[in-house]
């Protein structure tokens, strides 16, 4: 068997075979070596295949043009094969609950979006139909979304000052016969606004809703061309924690903003960073101005909004579908307020007129699109985050694939289309979503049904909500509020599993809300990296012992009766080996082998300096009393206790080329005390890398010697032998 293994190892040596062999220790026998033959994995001619894809891409028949559409609208492959008798009810019932509470939050939201009411109800109906025919979810809920619309209000607040406009205009709503023809009226002052891209003159409406769409058709603009160059993986650096978090601070923010509804104050609507302090510090400066038929009004609707939502909670399996109390509240509220004249006698803050009907399409101005274009990033990223999670946690709940690069085109058709409709950017919402779930949903006909009683409203019912104060409104988004500040309530939960995700929520939270939205989104990301850059620049290290009877070693640290290995030190590094963690790697083998070899050759070269210097004296004894003799025992000093180290890279996933030049430093650094340096558990990669490094010679002839599939291998292996001297780097 010997002969047999010198002959393959000389033929690896001298490199006359075709495939790579790597040969190691195995088993419990130290004398046997066995070589593993690596596959010959042949390589792809990357541009003969980009060549053969696009071919095949700019090819076309009718087969591939049907797949084309059929994948394009994925409702044609289903709907043909609807089951009307097995999932019609469920869709209809949970498509007009969905309709009914999609009507008062639409116009609820309208406040945070900093636009009329008629374009929520607009979004809402263009966002259902469009995800019909293009979603792959069966159950998400795309239209209106609370954070959406508060980043989309942002940007229109922003806009709208730095074109002149005054964002604390509260004119007195016009009692016009309820046409679109009344637009313009919402601002008495008309601007021309040619500078800013819009050649004509425009009211302050006409140029909010000009930047809602031309941000929305660039959302929109955006997922598409992630869809198209496929990068849906960018959604994977947005963590559960870094969203938990973005939702918190922006709910905190939406919340703030709706405090001056809710107790009918006039205040300065604050913009830039640090929104939500300045706008606390001038409520608190105006509270005295408080609207008393506001706050009576508000407190009463919070509480019945409050108890019913917690009511359904408590019975929610008990009941067929969920009580629509928004649209209960918001029918008495209006009603009340018409007959009582909240508004003429209290001075109460009221909806205003809300035109039937639609608007002509217009296409988004151009010019205002060069100007929100960075704005629109994030709320592209946000916007896919969010309904590409709700599809994929739904899809495994009810066991049903979708496809996400269909899902990002589908939202971002969401965008583009509807924008020429003078509607905002959308996103599925999880309130809604789980309402279509507990009412019996199937299909996304579900969506279409919500979209049909949108659609009686904006044709016949929006002028009834006329007398509807904005308190009421404000109720019901702060009310909407719950679930995302009740993750205050998960804090000690969430440190207790994980200190760091518990970190990074908190950094993303306290920045969305104390900074602002985007800027909140951008911080927990880039914190969320470095964390993760953080824990592998100091990683978990740890020497090993045995377990007592068995070949296992384990941390020294974390168990008990754990036995040392006599003249061995196993050391194991938790993390891939590359240039931001070579230092921490060093410095804990050689804090943990108690073991500076660097330091320890310069000690002895010291020492052997002084002891030559004795010597020309004509001194025969040395520096410590000892005999010439002796010197050489004084050379290797007492604190050394291992003649080998073995390194387990059983958690090094790969190595750069510092993290080579590191294990090639320490394996000569090592050798020159005459200790050896044995790896353990390496992966194939992690081989590879070390083969072209260099690391085990020019001709792979130590490989044998320096490399084992177990710890408890090299172990043994060190115990019975020594490296030959011809081994070097």
């Amino acid at each position: 068997m010997k002969t047999v293994l010198e002959e393959h190892i000389n033929e690896v040596n001298t490199g006359k075979m075709e495939r790579p062999l790597e040969a190691t220790r195995m088993e419990n026998n130290t004398s046997s070596c066995f070589l593993m033959e690596r596959k010959t994995h042949i390589k792809i001619n990357r541009k003969e295949v980009m060549l053969a894809k696009l071919r095949k891409s700019c090819s076309c028949t009718p087969q591939k043009l049907k797949n084309f559409l059929m994948d394009f609208f994925p409702v044609l492959r289903w709907l043909p094969k609807y089951r009307i008798k097995e999932y019609i009810w469920g869709d209809v019932m949970s498509g007009l609950v969905i309709g009914i509470i999609l009507v008062p939050q639409a116009i609820a939201y309208s406040l945070l979006a900093g636009l009329k009411p008629i374009y929520s109800l607009y979004t809402s109906f263009f966002a259902n139909i469009i995800y019909f025919l293009m979603g792959t979810s069966r159950h998400v809920s795309v239209g209106i979304f609370s954070l959406i619309s508060l980043m989309v209000g942002q940007v229109v607040d922003r806009e709208l000052l730095l074109a002149g406009f005054d964002l604390n205009d509260d004119v007195p709503p016009a009692s016009g016969d309820g046409s679109l023809q009344n637009d313009n009226l919402s601002n008495t002052t008309a601007f021309n606004l040619t500078t800013v891209g819009i050649n004509a003159e425009c009211g302050k409406e006409c140029y909010a809703i000009g930047i809602a769409t031309a941000l929305t058709f660039m959302a929109g603009v955006y997922q598409v061309l992630m869809g198209i160059f496929r990068l849906g993986f960018v959604s994977m650096y947005l963590s559960e924690s870094v969203l938990d978090g973005f939702a918190t601070g922006a709910s905190l923010t939406i919340l703030t903003a709706q405090v001056k509804y809710l107790i009918g104050i006039k205040i300065p609507r604050s913009q830039g960073h640090g929104m939500l302090v300045i706008t606390w510090i001038n409520i608190f400066r105006n509270i005295s101005q408080a609207n008393l038929c506001d706050v009576i009004t508000s407190a009463i609707c919070i509480m019945v909004l409050v108890t019913a939502k917690e009511l359904g909670d408590r019975y929610k399996h008990k009941l067929k579908f969920p009580l629509p109390t928004e649209l209960v509240v918001i029918v008495v509220a209006t009603l009340v307020s018409h007959y009582g004249k909240l508004n003429e006698v209290y001075a109460s803050s009221v909806s205003g007129a809300i035109p039937t009907g639609f608007i002509p399409p217009k296409v988004p101005e151009f010019n205002l699109m060069l100007r929100v274009a960075l704005d629109a990033l994030p709320l592209a990223i946000v916007s896919f985050v969010f309904t590409v999670s709700l599809s994929e946690m739904f899809a495994k709940k009810y066991a049903y694939t979708i496809q996400a690069n269909q899902e990002m085109f589908a939202v971002g058709f969401c965008n583009i289309i509807p924008s020429f409709f003078h509607s905002f950017a959308t996103s599925a919402a999880l309130a809604k979503t789980l309402v279509k779930t507990s009412t019996g949903c199937q299909t996304q006909i579900s969506g279409v049904i919500s979209a049909m009683v949108v659609l009686l409203v904006l044709l016949f019912l929006a002028p009834l909500f006329y007398s509807l104060q904005k308190c009421v409104l404000a109720c019901i988004i702060i009310v909407s509020l719950r679930g995302a500040l009740r993750k205050f309530r998960d804090v000690p939960a969430r440190y207790h599993v994980n200190k760091v995700d518990t970190l990074v929520w908190v950094v993303t939270m306290s920045a969305s809300a104390l900074v602002s939205t985007e800027i909140g989104l951008l911080v927990g990301i880039v914190f969320s990296m470095l964390c993760i850059i953080a824990r592998t620049q100091r990683p978990r290290t740890a020497l090993l012992g045995q377990i007592q009877g068995t070949s296992f070693y384990e941390d020294d640290f974390e168990y008990e009766n754990l036995s040392t290995v006599p003249k061995v030190k196993i050391f194991r590094f938790e993390a891939p080996l590359y240039y931001a963690n070579r230092n921490y790697f060093l410095k804990s083998l050689y804090r943990l082998t108690n073991l500076d070899p660097n330091l320890e050759a310069a000690r002895r070269k010291k020492y052997e300096k002084k002891e030559k210097q004795h010597l020309k004296k004509g001194n025969h004894r040395t520096a410590n009393g000892l005999g010439i003799g002796e010197t050489t025992l004084q050379l290797v000093p007492k604190q050394i206790d291992f003649q080998a180290l073995v390194v387990d890279c059983s958690s090094i996933s790969f190595l750069d080329t510092t993290g080579v030049n590191t294990l090639k430093e320490i394996l000569k650094d090592y050798k020159n005390l005459n200790i050896s340096v044995l790896l353990a558990c390496c992966n194939p990669s992690v081989i590879d890398s070390l083969k072209r490094g260099g690391y085990f010679g020019k001709d792979f002839g130590c490989m044998q010697e320096m490399l084992f599939y177990s710890i408890h291998n090299a172990v043994l292996f060190a115990k019975d032998q020594k490296l030959p001297a011809d081994c070097s780097v």
